[in-house]
């Protein structure tokens, strides 16, 4: 059973900058889709990228173009997202999960991590 761990979230000035991990277990992430998510306080999650199970295609939202960037090294079974120039209203929990289709996000994720808070504030 694959399970998924996030890292890496933390507190950040506006404007600046985090990188999360998510570290998988059990099963190698070679194929599956990876997909970063998010939940701000009081409102729905929502996607924030989806990265293709060999990293060549990824699908970013509209609000994180630009700034945010999502990797992938599967050797070391773990999935990057870097945050630049993050705003206030990135402030979330940010979850990864992983996807049977590898690729795409589109068609359900089988498997979640727990989350790991960014907050984003002066």
């Amino acid at each position: 059973q694959l399970q998924l761990a996030e890292s890496g979230g933390g507190l950040v000035q506006p404007g600046g900058s985090l990188r999360l991990s998510c570290a998988a277990s059990g099963s190698t992430l070679n194929y599956y889709a990876i997909g970063w998510f998010r939940q701000a306080p009081g409102k729905e999650r929502e996607g924030v990228v989806c990265i293709s199970s060999a990293g060549g295609t990824t699908n970013y939202a509209d609000s994180v173009k630009g700034r945010f960037t999502a990797s992938r090294v599967n050797a070391e079974n773990t999935v990057y997202l870097q945050m630049n120039s993050l705003k206030p209203e990135d402030t979330a929990v940010y979850y990864c999960a992983a996807s049977r289709d590898s690729g795409s996000c589109n068609n359900g994720m089988s498997y979640w991590g727990k989350g790991t808070l960014v907050t984003v504030s002066s």
